[in-house]
C-alpha cells in the first residue's frame, strides 16, 4: 500500500488533444500530432495524450489489408516529426497507433515518447472489442505504467475504460492518473463524459484523462469532448468539439493527497482485487 500513498513532489500539466485525422495516412497524421504537441506545449503541457489509432484513423479493414505499410512502432522514421516536436518542446506524448509483432500479430496500441522524443513504452489494448478481434486484432497481455516527474500514469485505450478493474489495476500499481485514448461517437461519448470517466476517477481517487476523436474515422464519427477529471470526479477541462482542440489541466499533489484522505478507497483493509502483470515503461 505504500506505493499507492506516495505522491509526486511537484504539479504536472497534462493535455488531452483532438483533431481530424486523415484515413490511412500515417505521415499526415504524425504531422498533425506534432502540431498538437506544439499547441499543448504553448499551454504549458508536460504531457499530451491523443486518441485511439490516431496515426491511421480507426480504419481496421485498411490496416489489416496492408499491415506492412499501415502499422508502425516507436522507431518508425515516419514518426520523426513527432519525435522532434517532443524534443523541441520538452513535452512527452502518448498517441494511438496500430502495431504488428514479429509473429504478425496485430494490436491496437499506444506509443509513449519521453520529453526527448525517445520511446518510453508501447501499451497494447487489453480489452479488444469483439469486432476488433474478428478483424484480426489481438488483445494485449498486460497493463502499462509510465512515470513522468514522479507521477505514475496508467495507460488505457477506449473500451479498456469500460472495465472498472482496469483502472483499479493501475491504481493498485501506485498510479496517480488514468490516461485513455478513445474513439467514442456521440451516444457513448455522452455517457463516458457524464458518468463513466468521473466514476473511474472517484473509484480510484485518481486524475483521469480522455482524448477522443473529433471527426469521421472509419465507421464512426468521434464526438470530441476530450476532457480531464480530478481525483474526486470533478471536471477540470473539456475541449468541446474544437478541431484542433485541447483540454489542459494541472495535476496537483496536494489535491490528490486531500482526495485520498477524504476517500481512502485504496487503503481500505477489506479491499481485494486481482493484481495482474504490468509493464513499467521508461521515465518520460
Amino acid at each position: 500500500m505504500d506505493d499507492q500513498l506516495s505522491l509526486p513532489a511537484e504539479p504536472l500539466t497534462v493535455a488531452a488533444g483532438q483533431a481530424a485525422c486523415v484515413s490511412l495516412d500515417l505521415v499526415a497524421n504524425a504531422a498533425t500530432a506534432a502540431d498538437l504537441v506544439r499547441r499543448a506545449a504553448d499551454r504549458g503541457a508536460d504531457l499530451l495524450v491523443l486518441p485511439e489509432l490516431f496515426l491511421t484513423g480507426y480504419e481496421l479493414p485498411g490496416i489489416t489489408a496492408d499491415p506492412d505499410r499501415q502499422t508502425t512502432g516507436a522507431a518508425d522514421s515516419r514518426l520523426d516529426p513527432l519525435r522532434e516536436a517532443c524534443a523541441a518542446h520538452r513535452t512527452a506524448l502518448v498517441v494511438g497507433a496500430p502495431t504488428c509483432a514479429e509473429d504478425g500479430t496485430l494490436r491496437i496500441s499506444a506509443l509513449a515518447f519521453d520529453r526527448d522524443g525517445k520511446p518510453a513504452a508501447t501499451y497494447d489494448k487489453q480489452h479488444a472489442t469483439p469486432s476488433e478481434r474478428v478483424a484480426g486484432f489481438a488483445p494485449g497481455a498486460c497493463g502499462t505504467t509510465l512515470v513522468l516527474d514522479g507521477w505514475r500514469l496508467g495507460l488505457s485505450i477506449c473500451w479498456d475504460s469500460s472495465f472498472p478493474e482496469h483502472a483499479r489495476a493501475a491504481a493498485l500499481d501506485g498510479c496517480h492518473a488514468y490516461l485513455n485514448g478513445g474513439m467514442f461517437s456521440a451516444g457513448f461519448s455522452a455517457k463516458a463524459n457524464s458518468f463513466m470517466f468521473p466514476a473511474r476517477a472517484m473509484d480510484n481517487t485518481s486524475y483521469t484523462v480522455l482524448a477522443n476523436h473529433c471527426g469521421p474515422s472509419g465507421p464512426y464519427t468521434g464526438a470530441g469532448h476530450s476532457a480531464i477529471w480530478g481525483p474526486l470526479g470533478e471536471l477540470l477541462a473539456d475541449a468541446g468539439e474544437a478541431d484542433p482542440g485541447l483540454a489542459v489541466a494541472e495535476f496537483v499533489p496536494e489535491v490528490l493527497r486531500a482526495a485520498r484522505a477524504d476517500e481512502p478507497v485504496l487503503v481500505d483493509p477489506s479491499l481485494t482485487a486481482p493484481v495482474r502483470p504490468r509493464f513499467v515503461g521508461g521515465a518520460l
